[in-house]
This record gives C-alpha cells, sequence and structure tokens, in this order.
C-alpha cells in the first residue's frame, strides 16, 4: 500500500515531472523517443519526452520539416543541447528537441520547461515559436551555471526573505495570485521589488543595532516622478539559529497557497531560481530564523527623505545613501492604505 507521505509527494509534482516519470517507468529498450503530448489546450505541438537509449529528459516540439534554423550557434552551451530528430509517424515533420545532459539540473529543468510551454501556449505560427525557444536558452544557461556556488550571501537571504515576506502578505490580501506574481520584479534586478502599472514597492530589511536605517542603491528607486505611486515597506528582523521562521519554510508557505493555480505557482518557482534559490541549497537555510522585530509602511511623496534623480548635478551618477526612518513617521501608513491603492 502507498504511503501518505508518497501520495502528498506525487500531489505535490508539476505535471511535467510526472509524465516524465511515467515515461521512465516504461521498460522499453529501443533507440529513438519516447513522448506525450503535454495537453491539448496548447496551441504548439509539445510533447514531453525522453531521448532512448539514454533515457535523457527533453521536451519536443513538433515543427515542418522544411523549418530551418541555426542549430550550431547553440552547440556551446553547457548541461543543455538543441537538435532535431525526424518525425517516422510522419514524414512531414520533425522534432526540436531541447534536451537535459546533466540529471543533477532535473528540478531547474521541470520548471523551466513549465515556464517556456506557458509562453509559447497561444504562438500560432513556427517562426515566432522557435525565436521564443531559443531566445529563453541564455537565460537558462545563466541559471544553470549558478547552481554549483554555495548558495546566497546572508545578505541577499535577508533580501529574499523580505520580499517573500511582503508576497505572501499581498497573497493573503487579494485574490488575483497572478497580479502578485508578477509584480515582483526583484529577482529580474528591476529598480523597485515590486512594480505593476502605476505603483511600486520597494523591500527593505534590516538587523542588529542600525534596524531604522535603511540604505538606498540608486537615485531612482524612491523618486516619483518616474512612476506615480512609491511606496516603502520595512521589516527590522532579529535572527537567531534555531529559532524564528526560516527562509525554506516561508517559501514553502507560499508554494502552499499557489497550489491551486498552476500559472502563479510556476511563476513563483522561477522567481525563486531567478533570485539564486535553488532546492540543492535548502540545507544552508534550515537553521537560520528570522523574528520581525518592526513592521513599517511609508507612502514615498513631497518632502520624504530621499535623493531623486532631477536632484543630481550633470556627471554624478552610481548614487548611494542612508534613511534613518524614525525621521520619517508623518509619511506612515498602513497595511489598509498601502492595498487600497496597489489592488
Amino acid at each position: 500500500m502507498m504511503s501518505l507521505k508518497k501520495i502528498l509527494k506525487i500531489m505535490e509534482m508539476t505535471k511535467i515531472e510526472s509524465i516524465w516519470l511515467g515515461l521512465e517507468s516504461d521498460n522499453f529498450s529501443h533507440s529513438g523517443l519516447l513522448y506525450k503530448r503535454y495537453s491539448a489546450e496548447v496551441l504548439p505541438d509539445i510533447f514531453i519526452a525522453l531521448k532512448a537509449p539514454e533515457k535523457l529528459r527533453c521536451i519536443a516540439f513538433r515543427i515542418s520539416i522544411g523549418f530551418s534554423f541555426d542549430e550550431n550557434q547553440w552547440n556551446k552551451l553547457k548541461d543543455i543541447k538543441i537538435e532535431t530528430l525526424p518525425d517516422d509517424r510522419d514524414n512531414t515533420k520533425k522534432f526540436l528537441l531541447i534536451l537535459l545532459l546533466n540529471k543533477q539540473h532535473k528540478d531547474i529543468f521541470s520548471t523551466l520547461c513549465e515556464d517556456l510551454i506557458f509562453g509559447v501556449s497561444d504562438v500560432s505560427t513556427e517562426q515566432t515559436l522557435v525565436e521564443k525557444l531559443l531566445e529563453r536558452l541564455v537565460k537558462w544557461q545563466s541559471l544553470f551555471e549558478k547552481v554549483g556556488k554555495q548558495g546566497l550571501s546572508d545578505e541577499a537571504q535577508r533580501g529574499l526573505y523580505g520580499e517573500i515576506y511582503f508576497l505572501r502578505f499581498f497573497l493573503n490580501n487579494t485574490s488575483d495570485k497572478n497580479h502578485c506574481l508578477k509584480s515582483w520584479l526583484g529577482p529580474e534586478n528591476s529598480i523597485q521589488d515590486f512594480q505593476y502599472s502605476n505603483w511600486a514597492v520597494e523591500v527593505k530589511t534590516t538587523h542588529g543595532n542600525n534596524h531604522q536605517k535603511i540604505h538606498i542603491t540608486s537615485e531612482r528607486q524612491l523618486d516619483d516622478s518616474i512612476i506615480e505611486k512609491i511606496f516603502l515597506y520595512h521589516l527590522s528582523l532579529d535572527i537567531r539559529v534555531g529559532n524564528g521562521e526560516s527562509l525554506n519554510s516561508l517559501i514553502d508557505e507560499v508554494s502552499e497557497l499557489l497550489n491551486d493555480n498552476t500559472m502563479a505557482s510556476n511563476l513563483f518557482k522561477l522567481k525563486l531560481l531567478e533570485s539564486g534559490f535553488y532546492e540543492t541549497h535548502r540545507p544552508f537555510y534550515e537553521e537560520r530564523g528570522y523574528t520581525i522585530r518592526q513592521e513599517n509602511l511609508y507612502r514615498v511623496s513631497g518632502n520624504f527623505p530621499r535623493i531623486t534623480e532631477n536632484q543630481i548635478p550633470i556627471g554624478v551618477g552610481d548614487v548611494r545613501y542612508s534613511i534613518v526612518l524614525s525621521e520619517s513617521e508623518e509619511w506612515r501608513i498602513d497595511q489598509e492604505t498601502l492595498l487600497g491603492e496597489i489592488q
């Protein structure tokens, strides 16, 4: 009888991962391609596949036999490979394959393939399809290269904790989960951590003795002449080993909040990868816990203490400065006010 733990694990799997596991359990010995259609609701012909006899995981796109592109420009990629195979069932078609060569990256590959499928789900021309596929490969490569690093720095962990802490708050107070995930731009090194339409939220975390002092990394970060409404969300943290909420547990809770929304869940996984958070690094983050010391919200407007782009003399750049938040009380707002502005 299958254990409850195993049943729950299967339920947590992405669709693409479950298809690969099904294909891998097939006792086949022939060479070629073993594949299964991802979904009839996706416009292009997309298949989850294994290339035999190596049993390499891959994603396959069926295109016209006469459609050509330069495969050689991608032959220096590490850990993934691009190639084409004829379709034995239709001599007018061929498969364009993206193969995973390094099994260490299978979790990342699964997330990236899911994101890729969502990205091309309504593409109607082969030219656009192939362009979208190939433009993602450089991004994929950069993500694979980060896996070998020994996890996030202490500062990066605190920053990511703060952003996901705000994301959880946002998700718990809105019905549009996709909107929340799309607004999270911190992993893309955007000017502000959250931005959508005419609003932006910059998240800052502090700890230790200078818990009321935040650092601003550019003259554009708090410049409301660039975007209409800017808010500052500040978390003052106490950090203890074995006490408080870990980065891992926060991420797991947000993942559970997104279980009923495949697109938002997959986007969350992709943004974690872009932030440098990888499943293989989870042991590095397990013991460190965060406790909220203070939680502050400010509307950045008027004479809020800051430096903006129009105040910078010609020839001056790379502006960095600090703000003492105890001097900013008149701009403080509550959570209800913020939610009314960003939904």
